[in-house]
């Protein structure tokens, strides 16, 4: 039987990583390389090299392949440039995400374009491509799997919000697509699970942190009393996507000072 030390390491695994560049994302690159884990980072160009060169200074691999999130095309041509490479990819984390933020009745047909595309069908590409690589593999050891999966969500895969139509149901359809996924793959020695934000101090919530009235009203409602940090998010990855979680799949977990319990 395996050890906890030994559960929840990812010695010798190599993780596919969007979104790794700043906030949660690069917290949690950060984890899985301390973990154990080399990283490939998927950005849209190479000018941002500070995830990198931290995964570097602890003694793990980190690669940066370009991909732009918003072209169907340029997310397709990913995998199989990552392949040709000869990697083995372990883990898949489906970070990269953005925000637009308008009154519903007056939404532009292009940010709600590009949101669903960004934060959902190149999840779900990413998911079917790096899915079709999992299969291919045959476990070596009764406890190792052939993969796991671990996308974003958000609150709003559960709440509506405020001016973020978008957004919710790009989350929304991330949740279903983590369960659906799960239901094929999970026999397959594949988890596919989500990690769910909560209101967390970072450039993509500056909107909200600087209207006075809507993020003294949220601070109120979290019962750890803070909003998040980055690096709230080390120890739910690291388990998601390590042996530690082997029986966990389909999974929404919410990382939220007790958001959604309130």
């Amino acid at each position: 039987m395996a050890s906890v030390q030994q559960l929840f390491s990812l010695e010798g695994q190599t993780a596919l990583i969007t979104g790794g560049t700043r906030g949660i994302g690069q917290a949690m690159a950060l984890a899985l390389a301390e973990a154990g884990a080399d990283i490939l980072l998927v950005q849209r160009d190479t000018s941002n090299q500070s995830t990198k060169q931290a995964i570097e200074s602890l003694g793990r691999k980190a690669t940066i392949y370009t991909a732009d999130l918003s072209s169907p095309s340029s997310v397709s041509a990913l995998v199989p440039s990552i392949l040709k490479d000869g990697h083995r990819i372990h883990v898949l984390l489906n970070c990269g995400g953005i925000q637009r933020r308008h009154p519903a009745h007056k939404f532009p047909d292009n940010d709600w374009q590009e949101v669903l595309q960004v934060n959902l069908s190149a999840t779900f590409a990413l998911c079917r491509d790096v899915g079709a690589h999992m299969l291919e593999q045959e476990p070596s050891l009764p406890l190792d799997r052939r993969g796991s999966i671990i996308n974003v969500a958000s609150l709003l895969s559960f709440q509506g919000g405020i001016t973020v139509p978008a957004y919710a149901a790009s989350k929304g359809g991330v949740a279903q697509l983590t369960k659906a996924l799960s239901n094929e793959w999970a026999s397959k020695g594949i988890s596919v699970n989500a990690i769910a934000p909560g209101y967390i101090a970072t450039e993509m919530n500056t909107a909200l942190m600087e209207d006075r009235e809507r993020a003294t009203s949220i601070l109120a409602r979290i019962p750890a009393g803070r909003w998040g940090a980055p690096e709230d998010f080390k120890g739910a990855i690291v388990y998601l996507a390590s042996a530690a979680s082997a029986y966990v799949s389909g999974e929404v977990l919410t990382v939220d000072g007790g958001w959604m319990g309130r």
